[in-house]
């Protein structure tokens, strides 16, 4: 852990698991298959991939129950510091741990609790103890910090993704003693590193080891950039391992007001408000803080501040895994030029890949719908959707997509190429 108070203490992971259950058992012949699902920054495993939300088209938004229809296992994480997984006391639990105010600019602190800087200030804010948490908990005064460092660095992740593979492979036995690995937004990061057969820490050796348990893998919105190694920004790494917030509506934001509108019923109504309810179901302590009444908390959900690497050209150079990367073009979160450069960046040798653009799919791709005439395409039935029967968004595709990937490697019965689902489903070679 980058606090080395945390060091050699016990910890456990949150991993929800969905699985198919069959009622008069297998059919002869049909595999076991498994899939470990990586959420992103601020959002936990269950919320991101098990969203119990009803969908347009009669089902529910959760990729996991999808999949364990279609016979597969799968397993989401609450990476460390996220969920019900450990927060420790001294850690994510203090509420003295979220930012304070910034340094002066000439390096000096003019604030008796401390002053905090940060590398990535859109990520990780200062000052979110004035802004989110000074009347409930701190009761008016902002308090120094009980951890004065960011609480991980991806490895620590990886070192959790590792569990979690041979968790799965143990629980649910895959034919083929493998799984399929899926990284969304940042943890497309964590998902690169933990394929990454030149990672040089010594605390993660065996690498390859854990390569050869995966079969496939799938980059969904992720980021992309960065150096291959932790590297301390020049103004340095965040001096505080806490951050909270209690909006999620920006993962649904468009490039623009004019996508918005074409983009008809791309938010399913009452989805947002179910994943923040997920969110705070999840969380033991944040759902009691924040708000202006110290009486009638809002509740904050909790995420760890950590430095970011290992997921660049270089990295993604170097991979062997069959990979199939998906992106909505509308993602405001995530450049949408961030799957391109990862699909080109790829190994020429790697003839098992694929690049898949969604239209009218933000970065909240695994929940959005589809309303109106844009939803009955004028000719082609939508991917994975039934003739004459209209789309029922990108997460009916998204689904479709990771099914057929996990079971065949394929994306619309090819093993190789690039691929636009459109703005009614369609799918067609090219971008």
């Amino acid at each position: 852990m980058p606090d080395p108070q945390f060091d050699r203490r016990p910890a456990r992971i949150q991993v929800q698991r969905v699985r198919p259950v069959y009622e008069n058992g297998a059919c002869p012949g049909v595999p076991n298959r498994a899939a470990v699902l990586v959420h992103g920054r601020t959002q936990t495993g269950p919320a991101t991939f098990d969203l119990r939300h009803p969908s347009p088209d009669g089902g529910e938004l959760s990729v996991q129950k999808a999949l364990a229809q279609a016979g597969i296992d799968s397993f989401a994480p609450s990476l460390i510091g996220y969920g019900r997984s450990t927060h420790f006391e001294n850690g994510l639990d203090d509420p003295g741990n979220a930012s304070l105010r910034p340094y002066e600019a000439d390096g000096t602190c003019a604030h008796p609790e401390g002053c905090d800087r940060t590398h990535v200030a859109i990520a990780f804010p200062l000052d979110q103890q004035g802004t989110h948490l000074l009347t409930n908990p701190l009761g008016g005064q902002r308090r120094p910090h009980s951890s004065n460092v960011r609480f991980a660095r991806v490895d620590t992740f990886v070192r959790d993704i590792r569990q979690v593979i041979d968790d799965a492979i143990t629980r649910a036995r895959p034919t083929d003693g493998k799984v399929t690995l899926i990284g969304y937004s940042a943890g497309g990061q964590h998902v690169a590193r933990t394929l990454y057969a030149a990672n040089p820490n010594p605390l993660l050796p065996g690498s390859s080891g854990y390569i050869a348990k995966v079969n496939r893998a799938v980059f969904l919105s992720s980021f992309f950039g960065g150096p291959t190694e932790e590297t301390p920004p020049p103004g340095g790494f965040a001096t505080f391992p806490l951050h909270v917030f209690s909006s999620v509506t920006g993962t649904w934001r468009m490039t623009s007001p004019a996508r918005e509108a074409a983009c008809t019923g791309h938010v399913v109504p009452g989805s947002q408000e179910r994943f923040r309810s997920q969110l705070l179901e999840e969380e033991t302590v944040g759902r009691e803080w924040g708000g202006s009444d110290p009486g009638n908390p809002t509740g904050l959900v909790r995420s760890p501040v950590f430095s970011s690497y290992g997921w660049n050209t270089t990295v993604a150079g170097q991979l062997t895994t069959p990979t199939l990367v998906i992106h909505g073009v509308e993602d405001t979160l995530t450049p949408f030029a961030n799957a391109s450069a990862i699909y080109g960046a790829l190994p020429a040798s790697l003839t098992n890949k694929v690049l898949l653009e969604v239209q009218c799919a933000s970065h909240a791709l695994l929940h959005e719908g589809c309303s109106g005439p844009r939803c009955t395409p004028a000719s082609g039935t939508p991917y994975g959707g039934r003739p004459g029967e209209p789309w029922a968004g990108p997460h009916s595709t998204l689904k479709a997509s990771l099914i057929e990937w996990i079971k065949n490697g394929t994306f619309n019965g090819a093993a190789n190429g690039q691929f636009t689902v459109d703005a009614s489903g369609v799918a067609s070679s090219g971008t």
